[in-house]
């Protein structure tokens, strides 16, 4: 393989059964794994980093309980889209804001939902998948909370 471009970032897909991709970053001249993650690629797309320790999971937590609005569930939490990256279906529906993605930590994993949820309605043209800019705000989210909390592949 050749060398890369240290500022670019070189990803790597893997479709494995039931529609689920397993995606590796790779960054750096040398080629480093700055993360790992799969994403169901179903009815309800997410991003997952499952294997995680007992630590780790406490870690996480921790970190969604000083960070994130807490959700209506014990383990569930709101990351809040900021208003500047709003996409097409959220512009003109401030009545339906703020709007969210669902963060959840089941046992030894951490799940994000790649659906941009509204605060206010559960049923409007503005929820719908991210676009590509709201997805990269989700993956510097993920990107900054491992490194926070020291979290390694």
């Amino acid at each position: 393989m050749a060398a890369a471009d240290p500022g670019k970032e070189i990803v790597f897909p893997v479709v494995l059964q039931d529609n689920i991709s397993y995606y590796t970053i790779f960054s750096g001249a040398a080629l480093t794994i700055r993360r790992r993650f799969f994403c169901r690629e179903d009815n309800m797309r997410q991003l997952m980093i499952d294997q995680l320790s007992r630590e780790e999971w406490l870690n996480l937590e921790n970190y969604c309980k000083r960070n994130l609005r807490p959700g209506p569930m014990e383990g569930l939490f709101w990351l809040e889209l900021p208003p500047e990256l709003w996409g097409s279906a959220q512009k003109g529906h401030e009545e339906c804001a703020p709007f969210f993605f669902a963060v959840e930590l089941p046992e030894n994993k951490l799940v994000c939902e790649l659906l941009v949820r509204s605060s206010a309605n559960l049923h409007c043209s503005c929820i719908g998948y991210a676009d590509p800019a709201q997805r990269n705000f989700l993956l510097d989210f993920f990107d900054r909370l491992l490194a926070e909390e020291k979290i390694t592949a």
